[in-house]
Order: structure tokens, then C-alpha cells, then sequence
């Protein structure tokens, strides 16, 4: 019995050492020489060089002057640590009376246009920086109220922060709230 435990405690001590210091270690030395902002956190700074957030998590965003991103689910919008969708189903009464309530609210902001799924629908993380080009043009008329420019000029803004699928065929359009929102403040300075 003796004999085999021996061997057993050094390899698991040489195999713990290998691949539980030294293989990760050597991973994250790779990828912040190879991709630093990405093991960075994709973090986005300002121009005094403060962050001001990530382009990979989503932001909450209420102020009229600026568009918002999707509905989070995770914890108090947007919570990383209680990253998750709801678990609540398509027949739950508390999903529902919330998704009316969004709906309705977002009617009175655009009477008479068609709310796009996303405006009103949980990403399955909660942390969904994105929204579809049709839910950021729905937006529009309220940004560019608050801001008082004129609706053609928040559109260019809008239409130049469309990303393309990745590749051209992998996901679908989509516009980072955080990075449309900045293009936003730096051609029409703070609005509302």
C-alpha cells in the first residue's frame, strides 16, 4: 500500500503544478502579449484615459439623450456576478406583465412604430452590450428630441456604429450600445 502511494502523491503534485500553476500562467502571459486589450477586459477609456466601461458587457443607460441597451435579467441590470437570462417561461405571469409594461412604454415613445423583439426581450447572459440596428433606429426619435438635433444626424450616427455579422455570415448586425453612445457625446456634446 505504501509503494503506490508514493507515486500517486507525486504525481499528483507534479501534475498539479503542471497544469494547475504552469499551464495557466503560461496561457495568460500569451494572451496579454498577443491580445492585451482583450485579456484586459476589452475595457473602453475615455480621452484623460478613465474607464468608462467594456465593449463586452452591456451598461445601463435611462437618460432620454441616449439610447438604451436591452432589458437585463442579471441582478440589477447588468451584474456581472448574477450573469444569467431570467429561467422564467414564455407563459410566466411576472415575464409577461413586465414585457406589456416595456412594450407600452416604448409605444409611447414611438407611436405608430413597430417595437423590435429586442427592445423588450432579456438576453440569455444579462450582459448583452448589443442591440439590433432596428431597435437603435427605433430610438431615434427620443435621442434626437432629448439632444434637440435633428433626426437625420442621429441616424448617420446610428448607421456608421452598424457592425457587419462576423466574417459576413456569423451572427446577425448589431450596434454596442457603449460605443454608439460615445460616437453620440462626441458629435453632440451631453444631451439630456
Amino acid at each position: 500500500m505504501i509503494s503506490h502511494l508514493r507515486p500517486a502523491l507525486v504525481s499528483m503534485g507534479l501534475f498539479t503544478a503542471l497544469l494547475g500553476v504552469a499551464y495557466p500562467l503560461a496561457v495568460t502571459g500569451v494572451a496579454q502579449a498577443a491580445f492585451p486589450a482583450q485579456a484586459g477586459g476589452s475595457l473602453v477609456r475615455d480621452a484623460g484615459g478613465k474607464v468608462v466601461g467594456s465593449a463586452l458587457i452591456g451598461q445601463v443607460f435611462t437618460a432620454p439623450g441616449y439610447f438604451h441597451g436591452r432589458p437585463s435579467a442579471a441582478g440589477n441590470g447588468y451584474d456581472a456576478s448574477a450573469s444569467s437570462g431570467s429561467n422564467m417561461g414564455p407563459m410566466n405571469e411576472k415575464l409577461i406583465e413586465r414585457e406589456k409594461a416595456d412594450a407600452t412604454a416604448l409605444r409611447a415613445e414611438n407611436p405608430g412604430a413597430a417595437i423590435p423583439a429586442d427592445a423588450v426581450t432579456t438576453s440569455g447572459s444579462g450582459l448583452d452590450p448589443d442591440i439590433s440596428p432596428a431597435n437603435a433606429r427605433f430610438q431615434i426619435l427620443r435621442v434626437a428630441k432629448a439632444r434637440g438635433v435633428p433626426e437625420g444626424q442621429v441616424s448617420a450616427i446610428v448607421e456608421a456604429q452598424v457592425l457587419p455579422p462576423l466574417l459576413g455570415f456569423i451572427g446577425q448586425p448589431r450596434v454596442n450600445v457603449l460605443a454608439l453612445n460615445r460616437a453620440l457625446d462626441a458629435r453632440f456634446p451631453k444631451g439630456g
